[in-house]
């Protein structure tokens, strides 16, 4: 019979009486996800989501897509085959025959959801294990530590064999959280904390701060590039990019130069919460990690929150740069975000910043500018890019 991917839920099991609007929502990011690799069912039933293909699909390609989408906790591809031992059995030796064949020690795991079925779980790993010994005399049982394992599930359209399960991307279905708005640089920090954002279920809107002629176009490319990384597990984002020298020069020109870091992220604030507003996000998520720099501190942080009118998330807040590093490498964003394009946050740096600022000496810092004025001609100005990472 037919070859499928079984994908297993994860997070979306413990919800309750709304737990189908979750399951629709992934269901939905599953079929955007394939679309454009051919036709394919999907349907979820009993915790498990079926995805099988009507013609010649890819399912390589198929099952590469699906083990980033969030809401997935595990999946594996498996055969499907009829509900009798025989068909079973023979169907476990062919499919899974050069795994096997490789093997040295192997067990067989099952499960009965259809409790019809003359077998129960323990007397199908028994039948299994005879007949697959039988059939590959180079193979022991081994129940603690095996090469491999033989998985037979027994539901109620069909039984499927298959073998070691892939690790899904976990956590909440993107746009079950409503809408974040990220402030990210090129840096590696913020394109992790965009990621963990959207692994939480929120669509990501993200704005990116631009200052040519200090910074270059391919800067700015770099970001849209990481974007596209990150958009490989959380779907589409909007991007806005901000025009923000003039800011910067304002700032510099009027202001004291140790303050500059912390004056420079209270307007961005305010123009990322000006667009967070206008794109119906309920939050804004910024790359910071307490204490990694000068801006970081839990003075500076405040300061910087005081002109927020929203929540502010930082999903790196506790971890320091190996476990971010760690994390960047595993979802492919660390070698584009070590290239060595320059962004805003990193020009007109003071040499000796001030760790500790006081709200009241940031205010009176400002007193010159007119930091309402400067915001929302940022934000007027700011280009609307959509980062497909599929396209």
């Amino acid at each position: 019979m037919r070859e499928i991917i079984l994908l297993k839920l994860g997070e979306v099991v413990l919800k309750g009486l709304n737990r189908h609007s979750f399951e629709e929502t992934l269901l939905q990011n599953i079929r955007r996800r394939l679309a454009g690799l051919g036709e394919f069912d999907v349907r979820e039933l009993q915790s498990t989501i079926y995805v099988t293909p009507r013609g010649g699909e890819d399912l390589f390609e198929a099952q590469e897509r699906l083990k980033k989408v969030f809401g997935i906790a595990s999946l594996t591809r498996a055969r499907e085959t009829e509900k009798n031992m025989d068909a079973i059995l023979e169907a476990a030796a062919e499919y899974l025959r050069p795994q096997l064949s490789a093997a040295r020690t192997f067990k067989v795991e099952s499960k009965r959801s259809d409790k019809k079925f003359p077998l129960n779980s323990p007397q199908i790993c028994a039948k299994a294990g005879d007949y697959l010994l039988g059939r590959f005399p180079n193979l022991r049982v081994n129940v603690v530590e095996p090469d491999y394992t033989v998985r037979i599930e027994v539901r109620d359209r069909a039984a499927y064999v298959h073998g070691n399960a892939l690790r899904g991307a976990g956590g909440m279905p993107v746009g079950t959280s409503g809408k974040a708005a990220v402030l990210i640089s090129g840096g590696i920090d913020s394109p992790v904390a965009a990621w963990m954002t959207a692994r939480r279920g929120a669509e990501l809107v993200a704005v990116h701060f631009a200052s040519p002629p200090y910074t270059s176009e391919r800067a700015e490319q770099k970001v849209k590039d990481l974007l596209a990384k990150v958009g490989t597990y959380a779907g589409r984002v909007v991007m806005f990019t901000v025009p923000f020298a003039h800011v910067q020069e304002q700032i510099l020109q009027n202001c004291p130069e140790d303050l500059f870091t912390v004056l420079m992220r209270r307007m961005m604030m305010r123009c990322a919460e000006a667009i967070a507003r206008r794109e119906g996000c309920g939050a804004l998520v910024t790359g910071e990690s307490l204490g990694q720099v000068a801006s970081q501190t839990m003075e500076a942080i405040a300061c910087t929150d005081a002109v927020a009118g929203m929540p502010v998330f930082r999903p790196l807040i506790g971890m320091d740069k190996v476990d971010i590093v760690a994390l960047a490498n595993r979802i492919d964003t660390y070698e584009l975000s070590i290239q060595p394009y320059e962004d805003c946050c990193t020009i007109f740096t003071p040499k000796h910043p001030r760790t500790r600022p006081a709200l009241e000496s940031m205010e009176k810092a400002e007193r010159p500018l007119d930091c309402a004025a400067l915001a929302a001609d940022c934000v007027a100005r700011a280009k609307r890019t959509l980062i497909s990472p599929l396209e």
